[in-house]
């Protein structure tokens, strides 16, 4: 295990820049994930630190060692690294065993240690008594763990993970995150993730860095980028947010303000970033569907107020609702059970604490926690 760090990392295809000074570190033991769309440089930079694509400038260190800087450039297989694709890599006239001894023989390590390795590995990952089996013969859960043994049989500094579940069904990927989680905490293996599912890095990450367009948005855990987004783009991407565009109307000593509503509401709300309070000027109020409550007869607070049900989505425990608040349409999530119908009338409400507020118009670089 190693500390991970990239530092003004530039990755240029003739005219366009794929990823644009790109700087962040990764602790001993933690797990970061890359989170963003298509496009946005996330495995470029994976690829970069893996040794698999060169880079414009930037210095990339593992465990102290500059490993791709100027003039410097250390090939993969001697970084120390193991990498999982999207592509299992299982190689099908192999059995499992011989797929995850791979590494091991190559490094020419005796076949008594190569044996116990390989069987500690194949048990870490749940797959004790699968050995003789080829990858013919293996579901698709079953070929994930075997690269998974294949990656961490030679203990290396780093793991880095390229959409590794991407090609799995629903349940069988959401099985997967946990027992990837706990793999990585019991071998406290320090490792770096790529994805676009925002629910995925907000399961596993201790640390998620946002990027876009080639550079970091914002940097932070889950729950700092969920509650405290720095921008639209962090706002939208991570959650199902409704983004209203507002003008300040007051302002409390407490980072909190009174926001007047195009077509609906004044609304109370709570700026995310102490950094980007403004005591006037037009805002975007973030508001989670989630954080839409429904009131019950006789009940009131803060931002109550009557919204006409305009559509009802079932989607089991929940209900997607699309509400008419005066000129304003809100997406609301709302327990199934006792849910309104379309066109109905109700009362809701939304806590002043769950409204975030950012300055519109802002294109803020990558916030740090």
């Amino acid at each position: 295990m190693a500390k991970l760090s990239v530092e003004g990392l530039v990755v240029a295809y003739g005219s366009v820049t794929a990823v644009r000074n790109v700087s962040f570190d990764v602790e001993d033991g933690e797990f970061v994930s890359l989170l963003g769309p298509s496009g946005c440089g996330k495995t470029t930079t994976l690829r970069c630190i893996a040794g698999l694509e060169g880079s414009a400038a930037g210095t990339i260190r593992i465990g102290g060692e500059v490993v791709a800087a100027d003039g410097r450039d250390v090939p993969p297989e001697k970084r120390g690294i193991n990498m999982v694709f999207q592509s299992y890599a299982v190689w099908p006239h192999m059995t499992v065993f011989e797929n995850v001894a791979y590494g091991l023989r190559t490094r020419r390590e005796p076949a008594a240690t190569i044996d116990a390795k390989v069987t500690e590995a194949l048990k870490v990952v749940g797959l004790d008594g699968f050995a003789a089996r080829y990858g013919t013969e293996l579901s698709g859960g079953q070929q994930q763990r075997v690269a998974l043994a294949r990656a961490v049989v030679t203990s290396p500094r780093l793991l880095l993970f390229d959409e590794p579940l991407s090609n799995l069904d629903a349940g069988l990927r959401d099985r997967m995150r946990f027992e990837l989680v706990e793999l990585q905490r019991r071998l406290g293996q320090t490792s770096l993730y790529v994805t676009h599912d925002q629910s995925e890095a907000m399961l596993m990450s201790d640390r998620i860095i946002l990027m876009k367009d080639g550079e970091m948005i914002q940097s932070g855990s889950p729950r700092d980028l969920y509650e405290r987004p720095a921008s639209r783009f962090a706002a939208e991407f991570i959650g199902n947010a409704n983004i209203l565009e507002g003008d300040i109307v007051r302002m409390a000593g407490d980072g909190s303000a009174l926001v007047s509503l195009p077509g609906g509401p004044a609304i109370e709300g709570r700026f995310s970033q102490s950094g980007s309070v403004r005591p006037s000027g037009p805002v975007l109020a973030c508001i989670r569907a989630e954080s839409v409550l429904r009131l019950r007869d006789g009940e009131d607070g803060p931002n109550g107020f009557e919204a006409e049900v305009a559509s009802v989505s079932f989607l089991g425990p929940v209900v997607t609702c699309l509400l008419r608040v005066g000129g304003l349409a809100l997406r609301a999530e709302l327990p199934a059970r006792g849910s309104p119908a379309a066109g109905d009338t109700i009362r809701v409400r939304i806590d002043p604490d769950a409204v975030i507020l950012i300055p519109n118009g802002q294109a803020p670089s990558a916030q740090h926690p």
